[in-house]
């Protein structure tokens, strides 16, 4: 979509809901620069993994590092907009981002990398939940939110498909850190149009601060993602991650024990008592853990394990990522015209049918063209469930409570874009340092060779080994590494299929029968 037809398409939305032109705009710019900043660190996979050397799970925690803040925090940078307003959220966290690209940027290792990713992370964590609430504010009715929705996530995914060009630019022609120093100078950007367009909004009411729900679901959330990060590398029996299993459990429950008691509870639960609430939450958790999921196996097949340019890296990307911006007028109308339901399911059949197909690509299939209707499906599987899960969560509840709604489908979104990561990491990791071994154990060659490979393998696992220079003892191995890495992503894509369909079967028949609330103006 040309900028003019972006531009068009704004001025519509906001002459059809009265929605401050400038705040649509600021939102939309945020949105942007939040996502460019998750999916920038995928194309960039196989650089980290030549110039930092990671070993084991710390590939998995570059991604993580700036997803974790943004799951744990979403619903208390909610809260917080809507208590102290909104446009302070927004300069804030455009602030926020920037510092932390700047420490990435010039990050000496990979511990450093981590600490500026979460700290640009802490940024985009009040950004995603505070753009959302301030354009739904500014509506006035379901069919006005539907438009404002599927611009709001047109410009989410803008930001996905630039991350990509921008990553597979800046490594192929400079360095990894010029991609960081691009959205540090974006992030300044969207500061200052945030002050200078954004009009501020709050909805304080009956709205404060829930310091044991946030504990307890930051605990918790951090607990549970460490556990199945660290499982692969650590050993799933080992006494860290067990403990931090545990931990999990009991925070989570501790979570839910907290909000029932709470005066102001950080998420009401009776919300999950709205059967098309509860599913959508559902969904947006599966769903997207399936897309992120889907992702993070691409950018690990092209990069560290095929070795292929961020470049040609970054096409793969833009199949999954810029055809929602493509489909944005047709994802408006269908909202507008089907029940969000249908729409939804049909974006995860198409999710589930792409992964399926990638799931039996060869790893030494190395042409792109193989990879355009596995991912082309995936992108406008995702399309259709971004825009139609947002709609849902939010058109079902009643407009007091529209900012939490809007803070909780975003953090179980993110959520979602969390896990994806973590649990194909470890399935795929786990599953191809198993067959790694025994292949290596069988394998013909030299005992030289078997012995160097596999202390290699001991510290970094076969990516590690696969990465060596071919000329070195332990390269002897790397074929069978590269084997066992196909076959640890290709079922990480099954997982993600798998996931995909059982979201669909669960919008089939969990609202079957439901329909939408009928459209009601909403006070502006």
């Amino acid at each position: 979509m040309s900028a003019t037809t972006r531009t068009s398409s704004s001025s519509d939305a906001t002459a059809s809901t009265g929605l401050a032109a400038g705040t649509l705009i600021a939102c939309c710019l945020v949105v942007c620069l939040a996502q460019i900043g998750v999916a920038v660190p995928a194309t960039l996979n196989g650089l980290f993994q030549e110039s930092l050397h990671p070993i084991g799970s710390q590939l998995t925690w570059i991604s993580d590092a700036f997803l974790l803040p943004i799951s744990v925090l979403e619903l208390t940078f909610g809260v917080l907009g809507d208590l102290f307003g909104r446009k302070r959220l927004l300069i804030g966290g455009t602030l926020l981002m920037a510092a932390g690209e700047t420490v990435s940027a010039t990050a000496g290792g990979v511990h450093m990398l981590w600490a500026g990713q979460a700290l640009a992370g802490l940024g985009a964590a009040a950004l995603f939940p505070t753009s959302l609430a301030m354009i739904v504010a500014g509506t006035r009715s379901h069919g006005d939110r539907a438009k404002v929705i599927a611009l709001w996530a047109a410009f989410l995914s803008t930001g996905g498909a630039l991350a990509p060009v921008l990553g597979g630019l800046t490594g192929n022609y400079g360095s990894w850190r010029w991609s960081f120093v691009v959205v540090a100078i974006l992030a300044l950007i969207g500061a200052a149009v945030s002050r200078l367009l954004a009009h501020d909004s709050s909805s304080p009411q009956g709205r404060s601060l829930d310091i044991g729900g946030q504990i307890t679901i930051g605990a918790g959330l951090f607990a549970l993602l460490y556990a199945v990060i660290q499982g692969p590398t650590d050993g799933w029996g080992s006494p860290p991650v067990v403990v931090a299993f545990v931990l999990a459990a009991v925070f989570l429950a501790l979570f839910v024990v907290a909000e029932q008691r709470a005066a102001s509870p950080l998420l009401r639960l009776d919300l999950f008592t709205n059967r098309a609430f509860a599913v959508a939450s559902v969904v947006a958790v599966v769903g997207m853990f399936s897309f992120l999921g889907t992702a993070y196996a691409t950018s690990i097949r092209l990069g560290p394990i095929q070795h292929q340019s961020p470049l040609r890296t970054s096409v793969a990307f833009l199949l999954l990522n810029g055809l929602t911006l493509l489909l944005t007028p047709l994802t408006s109308r269908l909202l507008a015209r089907l029940p969000a339901r249908r729409l939804l399911a049909l974006g995860l059949i198409l999710i589930a049918a792409g992964d399926f197909l990638a799931a039996t690509l060869s790893v030494d299939d190395r042409a792109l063209t193989s990879l355009v209707l596995p991912l082309g499906l995936v992108g406008v599987g995702f399309a259709f469930t971004v825009s139609s899960i947002t709609a849902t969560a939010v058109n079902t509840v009643p407009t007091s409570l529209e900012g939490m709604a809007s803070a909780t489908a975003n953090q179980l979104r993110d959520f979602g874009f969390t896990l994806g990561p973590a649990v194909i990491g470890a399935i795929a990791l786990s599953q191809a340092a198993a067959r790694f071994n025994t292949a290596l154990a069988h394998s013909a060659l030299p005992v030289a060779a078997k012995s160097a490979a596999g202390a290699v393998a001991s510290a970094g696992g076969p990516l590690a080994v696969n990465s060596v220079p071919a000329a070195s003892p332990p390269g002897a191995a790397a074929p069978l590494a590269a084997q066992a890495l196909g076959h640890g992503f290709s079922l990480g894509y099954l997982v993600c299929g798998c996931a995909a369909l059982a979201a669909c079967l669960l919008v089939a028949l969990a609202l079957r029968g439901h329909h939408a609330q009928p459209e009601q103006p909403v006070a502006g």
